[in-house]
């Protein structure tokens, strides 16, 4: 028995919110509107999430919801069984007129053109030489605003904090007010060959399969199917066992499969809906053929089951060895991304060209290219010294020089040192150096790759030739 005197009331803190809730039900699921705020059960607790649409889906009526504070592709379509009917229910908010900017004066303007200036001397100091002749005072600046992500439009620049906040709530670093990418997710479960995957985004997949509690994915040729026994008849007839494209590099780990878009277009396309389940930005889904797709399997003994892929513009203006690239979510943070990375600046290296992903990239894009980019150069530094240019630096990795200077800025290696740029190995540097040779999983052998680049003409490069 509890001596009644030792029981002590517990009083939450000043600062902790108490939420309230009604013994009665406060509203019905037929009452609730889109863009109200209630409270629904995720992983076992309520949390507070916007309504954004509502659907009937055979005869049920379900809610998609973006729980507040929390990464966009963790919405989801929810049974009105998840919503809190005792919890107060918040109404939207009117919306306020913005208020208007004021374009940036004259002498801003030459401000501007007059740090472009600068940046582009300094650059020019650090690629002629790692230790670049001094510089007058005035030259001394900073390379934070290179915008290598391509995020914003330039004078629109994130800080470092909101950067992360954008990382961490946006689910994609282009958040653009599209028809398409405004979309609410449209499937909720999808089976790709032994693997059951919850998708991320919207997909413009056929309307019926919407309808489906769940859907089917040939791993091998991409097909889809609303019907578990449409799927099983397919496949015991399925005789493709690896991507419809020529084989250009294996080892004991994974092969490599370019396929020309142009050539396998309903393959392509089939992989392009797939991957618009896990990528927010991506728009290109139908017009495949000026694009070459590199895709990454692993094998046993049913096939060459997909990885992930990027796909590569046959001609590109930019010089983008990459358009988009994905690893399905499966095989994730097993160390596939670096492995695809690796794979496009191998190409460039043979094509002899410099190469960088086309922008903006997407959230884990941004991570996965970030900490390539570290690994790589940081690697090339220790083994190699500092007696090394930017412009060597570019030619032994094929990375374009703003992706460098970015790199060595983001790792504090770029100093300004009485009058000049110079390199500086920190031991943080040297850390991530030895952390990385204790965690690599696999490197690929660039000579294994049996390729030539592809030449096209003209008329190949149109679409429906």
């Amino acid at each position: 028995m509890t001596d009644p005197s030792e029981v002590k009331e517990v009083v939450p803190p000043p600062s902790a919110k108490v939420v309230t809730q009604s013994e009665v039900e406060l509203f019905q699921p037929e009452d609730i509107l889109i863009g109200w705020k209630v409270y629904v059960e995720k992983d076992g607790e309520f949390r507070r999430a916007d309504i954004l649409s509502t659907h009937t889906r055979k005869g049920r009526l379900v809610f998609y919801v973006h729980y507040v504070e929390f990464n966009k592709r963790l919405d989801e379509w929810v049974e009105v069984d998840r919503i809190d009917y005792k919890r107060p229910y918040e109404l939207p908010k009117p919306d306020t007129p913005k208020k208007e900017t004021k374009a940036p004066s004259k002498g801003k303007a030459n401000s501007k053109e007059g740090q472009k200036k600068k940046k582009n001397k300094a650059i020019d100091s650090l690629s002629q030489s790692a230790t670049p002749a001094p510089s007058t005072g005035s030259d001394m600046m900073d390379l934070d605003d290179l915008n290598v992500q391509g995020i914003v439009p330039e004078g629109e620049e994130l800080s470092r904090e909101e950067e992360l906040k954008k990382l961490r709530m946006g689910g994609s670093m282009s958040q653009q007010s599209t028809h398409e990418t405004a979309k609410v997710r449209n499937l909720s479960k999808v089976i790709i060959g032994s693997h059951e995957i919850e998708p991320w985004y919207f997909s413009p997949y056929p309307v019926e399969l919407t309808e489906e509690d769940v859907i089917y994915i040939c791993d091998f040729t991409m097909n889809y199917f609303g019907s578990l026994k449409q799927y099983e008849r397919f496949r015991s007839k399925c005789t493709l066992k690896h991507p419809p494209g020529n084989e250009i590099y294996r080892d004991d780990y994974v092969s490599f499969f370019e396929i020309d878009g142009r050539k396998q277009r309903t393959w392509c396309r089939n992989l392009c809906l797939l991957s618009k389940l896990f990528l927010d930005h991506k728009t290109l889904y139908y017009d495949v053929d000026p694009f070459l797709f590199y895709c990454m399997t692993k094998r046993d003994e049913l096939g060459h089951h997909l990885v992930g892929y990027f796909s590569k513009e046959k001609e590109s203006l930019e010089n983008y060895n990459v358009a988009c690239i994905l690893t399905l979510p499966q095989y994730q943070r097993h160390g596939y991304g670096k492995l695809l990375i690796q794979f496009s600046y191998m190409l460039s290296k043979v094509e002899k060209k410099l190469g960088s992903p086309e922008k903006p990239l997407s959230d884990l894009g941004l991570l996965s290219y970030r900490a390539y980019w570290s690994d790589t150069i940081i690697q090339l530094l220790v083994e190699n010294g500092l007696e090394i240019t930017i412009d060597d630096i570019g030619a032994q990795t094929a990375m374009t020089q703003a992706d460098v200077l970015h790199t060595l800025q983001t790792l504090n290696m770029l100093r300004y040192y009485k009058g000049q740029h110079v390199l500086v190995l920190t031991e943080q540097a040297i850390q991530q150096y030895d952390k990385m040779l204790k965690k690599r999983k696999h490197v690929l052998e660039p000579e294994l790759l049996i390729w030539t680049p592809p030449v096209f003409t003209s008329s190949q490069l149109r679409f429906g030739w």
